[in-house]
């Protein structure tokens, strides 16, 4: 693989590589990287993965290896505590949440002392409300004309990345970059670079979706008021003024956007709010419990749900234009940047609102406390050829899963790679023997999942296969609604029972290592959760996880696809699903000592024609078709039947 990265970045080519989990991929991009001699980008899509590659694979390459080369991890300046945001509030401080105001001290502290202002050198909680007072967003920072510009920290982040030969970045921030620099001069978050190498690059398209779209949210106005009303602490003259426009903004917004998810819920958005399994193993649904992924809501904006917010939405805009107005002589710039947004904000729900892209999907979205209209392109590959391949000649791309049923064209369809492009392909799997060390197992006895008595049989099922493995297994599931369904129904197992939202994420998986347990959760571990060894055993699926047809998006999607004359189920929903069944198979063999099975409570990988496609897009392993079959294979210690491929 490195070879192949090494004539990519020295012939100016397009590489995509399918590496399995044990190949070693980090490295093998990376070496090449250091040695090209050119300013590489490298992004990924998980936290874990970044941290990963900055706290042990470039100093391995480094100390260990002899490689001479600069390297820097540049994050979103959210990120990054804001030292004139930071003054701002030490005036007045004020706290979303009473147990906020504790942290205050040791944070102020901290901005003193910190060398980076980066919030990960402090152990805060995930949900902090307060830190968005205390750091600054695309639309919130003043750059240049900031008077703390210098010793900013994202200024200083910037100029050690701009030294770099390899910089470190997330697909987010990546996207972010793109979407600013090809539409508007001057505002790059990114130095320039040469290459780009994409690791999880299976997550492209929907980043990709998010930052080329339009998005206007409530929690824009909320912000839009707060930082207005903030911006003329010290202004007596324009304070009683601001109050009125931003008491004026804040009803409005409230009024606005309550109409739009009474629409949303009650079926207004014409073909019914849509829950369920996402594109991309997002669950959509309920509200959740604390640390449990925010499902959604979400319905095509129409007609039927724009017109009775029409007067609502009249107000809104009348309440963003006399906030601009009342700042548009301002010369200072916190001032002149609040004029600008609320500008800016009223030509996007305009744009939204409008839907007059035939290029885009509309849709309304109700996602915990926040409501969200998104106009987002149906397509990203014409987007991305001409923000990104027309400017760049060499893209790596590699993930663990990017080939459906062994091929790329899903994959490089979804990026816009098309077949004129030359493109070199190539697929690692890596050292596992999967044969022997792990089993797919779909009990011929549950019923499908749509079927009266699904939930009931599928528990019945996960408790005997937890017997065969001692616990030790993870059950993940498409939604929360059959999460919680099948945790109530086994909390009385003789494990170590887990709910995801009951703990932070870090927290369950130490309980989950420390002694047998049973996990039940959803999205967020399907991937980049790595727990080798014997402490998981045994990974079961509830569902195959397709996205819901009817989600604006993907609907969009299969039209576009049809209107071509294509079949959408079996060039999109399949694979999408396939590779994302193929995410939550991969949970379980991390070495080559891991040994399990992979339990798949959906009949249909068997019964339906199309599950052969999903069964040749898993890795080669023995397929069982009973709890007894799981169990012998289990006690034979893998020594197993030939593989399920026909």
């Amino acid at each position: 693989m490195a070879r192949a990265v090494e004539r990519a970045l020295r012939e100016r080519r397009y590489l995509v590589a399918e590496a399995g989990t044990g190949t070693g991929k980090t490295l093998a991009y990376l070496v090449p990287a250091a040695l090209s001699g050119r300013r590489v980008i490298v992004s990924t899509a998980t936290k874990t993965l970044q941290e990963q590659i900055w706290g042990k694979d470039i100093p391995l390459l480094r100390e260990r290896c002899g490689l001479d080369f600069a390297a820097a991890y540049l994050k979103g300046r959210s990120n990054y505590y804001c030292l004139a945001r930071g003054a701002e509030f030490a005036r007045a401080p004020t706290f979303a949440a009473r147990e906020e105001a504790a942290l205050w001290p040791v944070i102020e502290a901290w901005s003193r002392a910190t060398e980076t202002g980066d919030r990960s050198e402090l152990d805060l909680p995930d949900q902090l409300h307060t830190w968005k007072d205390l750091s600054a967003t695309a639309e919130t920072c003043t750059g240049r004309e900031c008077e703390r510009y210098e010793d900013c920290f994202v200024t200083r982040a910037r100029a050690l990345a701009g030294q770099s030969d390899v910089l470190l970045v997330n697909h987010h921030l990546f996207f972010a970059d793109l979407a600013m620099r090809t539409s508007r001069a001057g505002v790059e978050i990114l130095p320039d670079y040469d290459v780009v190498i994409f690791d999880e690059a299976h997550a492209l398209e929907e980043v990709a979706t998010e930052y080329f779209g339009l998005q206007v949210s409530s929690y824009r106005v909320d912000e839009l008021g707060r930082d207005a009303l903030r911006a003329v602490g010290d202004r007596p003259d324009l304070a009683s003024m601001m109050r009125d426009a931003t008491g004026e903004l804040r009803r409005a917004g409230e009024r606005f956007f309550q109409a739009v998810a009474d629409g949303l819920r009650t079926g207004g958005g014409g073909a019914g709010p849509q829950r369920g399994f996402g594109a991309r193993g997002a669950p959509r649904g309920r509200t959740p419990r604390r640390g449990q992924e925010e499902e959604s809501v979400r319905a095509p904006l129409v007609e039927e749900l724009l017109a009775p917010c029409e007067r609502d939405q009249a107000r809104l805009d009348a309440a963003l234009e006399a906030l601009r107005e009342l700042l548009a002589e301002a010369e200072a710039p916190q001032l002149a940047q609040i004029a600008r947004r609320a500008g800016e904000l009223r030509v996007e729900l305009a744009a939204v609102t409008a839907m007059k892209e035939p290029s885009r999907v509309y849709f309304a979205e109700v996602r915990g406390r926040g409501v969200f209209l998104r106009a987002a392109p149906i397509d990203v590959a014409e987007e991305l050829q001409a923000r990104l391949y027309r400017r760049t000649d060499t893209v790596v791309f590699t993930s663990a899963t990017l080939a459906a049923q062994g091929r790329f064209d899903y994959f490089r369809r979804q990026v816009g790679l098309a077949p004129e492009f030359d493109v070199d392909e190539a697929r690692y799997p890596g050292p596992f023997d999967f044969p022997r060390q792990a089993a797919i197992v779909s009990p011929a006895a549950v019923p499908e999942p749509n079927a009266p008595g699904f939930l009931e049989a599928a528990a019945g099922a996960i408790r005997a296969l937890t017997a065969v493995t001692d616990g030790r297994a993870f059950v993940l599931c498409t939604s929360n609604r059959n999460m919680v369904a099948l945790h109530s129904a086994l909390r009385d197992l003789p494990y170590q029972v887990l709910l995801q939202g009951e703990r932070p994420k870090a927290r369950l998986l130490e309980a989950f290592r420390a002694e047998p347990s049973v996990l039940f959760a959803t999205a967020s571990f399907w991937e980049g959760v790595d727990v080798p060894g014997d402490a998981l055993s045994l990974v079961v699926i509830d569902r195959l996880p397709f996205a819901p047809p009817g989600d604006p998006v993907v609907a969009a999607r299969l039209r576009a696809l049809e209107a071509e004359g294509r079949d959408g189920f079996s060039e999109l929903s399949v694979p999408a699903a396939a590779l994302a069944l193929r995410q939550g198979f991969g949970r379980l063999v991390r070495t080559r000592d891991d040994r399990g099975l992979v339990a798949i409570l959906d009949r249909r990988l068997v019964t339906k024609g199309y599950g052969r496609a999903f069964l040749a897009t898993l890795p080669k392993s023995p397929l069982l078709r009973s709890v007894e079959e799981a169990r012998a294979w289990w006690q034979r210690g893998g020594v197993a039947p030939a593989p399920h491929r026909a």
